[in-house]
């Protein structure tokens, strides 16, 4: 046992005389500073040897099945027009338009147009009167006409006629006579009807209007004229649907069974 402890000390001075000849020191002489390694640099070697040990551990785990969702930076909303009110395909044609209880506050001759008259009527809007032009003078005076009670289709497309805008048109009944001419009537609402007042139509359901570009382009008044006809009380209706108020249905005043326009 002796010989052997003997011979490992020999070992170790040989090699601690070997390593002192290869760093240029004399015997017991201590390390310089600059060649011995820093603390600093042995954590950072520490540190990178943990951060590899980590990487291979989250290597070996299990990859989950979920997917992270994509985001864009962009935000899913509602698609455009998606909570706009829109009036129900399979509604009546009739409920597509709006009639309102109107009275004309002035009325003047057409300087351009023989049959023309413009109007200004109160249907009870924020914005003001109406401008609408008629082709009634061969049938009313302008006395006749201001203030009258009336029915006006308000959601029409505005028309240029004889360089007057008109916003809208009113209804009337007519007939036509032995001799081929015309009667013309208003379509009147009952007296205790309020200015602005919406007509409804008797056994329909409420009317749900289009705007005047969809009317326009499905030619939803053009295809209501077929069914526009008094009754045989004069009472105006759609189908044999009456026109409707809070206070009464709407009449001509002498007109029964003939057509409105």
């Amino acid at each position: 046992m002796e010989g052997q402890n003997a011979n490992a000390i020999d070992m170790l001075d040989a090699f601690i005389i070997d390593l002192e000849a290869r760093l240029n020191l004399h015997p017991g002489q201590a390390i310089p500073s600059h060649l011995k390694v820093s603390d600093s640099s042995s954590k950072t070697k520490d540190a990178k040897k943990e951060s590899a040990t980590q990487a291979s551990s989250e290597q070996n785990q299990p990859k989950s099945n979920k997917k992270k969702p994509k985001q864009n930076g962009k935000k899913k909303g509602p698609k455009k027009g998606a909570t706009d009110a829109k009036a129900p395909v399979d509604q009546p044609d009739i409920c597509k338009l709006e009639f309102k209880v109107g009275v004309i506050t002035k009325v003047w001759a057409h300087p351009d147009a023989d049959k023309l008259y413009c109007e200004e009527i109160d249907i009870a809007e924020d914005t003001g009167v109406r401008s609408i032009a008629s082709g009634l003078r061969p049938h009313y005076t302008q006395e006749q006409m201001l203030g009258r009670r009336l029915l006006v289709i308000t959601n029409l497309k505005a028309k240029n006629l004889k360089g007057f805008k008109s916003h809208g048109m009113v209804l009337c009944a007519a007939s036509t006579n032995p001799d081929g001419s015309e009667k013309v009537e208003f379509v009147e609402p009952p007296e205790g009807a309020a200015i602005g007042e919406i007509i409804t139509f008797e056994g329909l359901p409420n009317p749900q209007p289009l705007s005047p570009s969809q009317v326009e382009k499905k030619k939803v008044f053009v295809s209501c004229l077929e069914g526009l006809k008094t009754l045989d009380n004069y009472v105006a209706a759609w189908n044999g649907h009456a026109f409707m108020t809070s206070a009464g249905p709407c009449k001509s005043t002498t007109l029964a069974g003939c057509s409105m326009r």
